[in-house]
């Protein structure tokens, strides 16, 4: 799994299991504690949301269950996975290798709003310090990311410290083809990969 190799390498993950019965995911949702996320998983399902394969605020044991039979009932579902439910901006992060360029960071604005909004900046890895707070500042949501309406700025240390270890990342996996994390929470208090894709040649 694609968040278990990014964990390997040091990258913090929020937590999580993956279940395959009901009775399962009812135990781990407890030793969780709610509010909780929960996703359909599998190697064959690209984009969760598009198949309604993400149900957030699940509060109770019931809804628990009712989820899990949800999304296990999706088309190629495999497992399902159920995380803590985090609080944050949404943004997305990844690499894609170019066969001119080589490898390629990108950063935006992430969760359901990345095909709306679009905001999304570029740079071939690895980066700088510099180049993280370049992208970090060419966002259209950087004043958001700043504190907005009584609220906290989140932790750009942390954020530009995520940056340049990713782009680091195809020195160690030459053949990664393409990594997409949507969403990377960000927040006053942590940054955290919440859901990840890689693909090798």
């Amino acid at each position: 799994m694609s968040e278990e190799l990014l964990e390997k390498e040091g990258f913090p993950i929020v937590k999580r299991y993956f279940v395959k019965s009901e009775k399962d995911a009812l135990n781990k949702a407890r030793a969780l504690k709610y509010p909780l996320v929960m996703k359909v998983s599998s190697d064959k399902i690209i984009h969760k949301s598009d198949i309604n394969g993400v149900i957030t605020n699940i509060f109770t044991d019931s809804a628990v269950k009712s989820s899990f039979r949800k999304l296990k009932s999706i088309k190629n579902a495999e497992e399902v996975m159920i995380q803590q439910s985090i609080e944050g901006h949404q943004l997305l992060i990844g690499l894609k290798k170019d066969e001119v360029f080589g490898h390629a960071i990108a950063l935006g604005a992430g969760g359901i709003y990345t095909e709306i909004l679009k905001d999304v900046t570029f740079r071939v890895c690895p980066v700088s310090l510099e180049d993280a707070k370049s992208m970090v500042n060419d966002l259209k949501i950087n004043s958001i990311l700043k504190g907005a309406r009584n609220t906290k700025p989140i932790d750009f240390k942390a954020l530009y410290s995520l940056i340049i270890k990713l782009s680091n990342l195809p020195k160690k996996y030459p053949k990664l083809q393409e990594l997409d994390i949507n969403p990377l929470f960000a927040s006053d208090k942590k940054i955290l990969v919440a859901d990840a894709r890689m693909v090798f040649a």
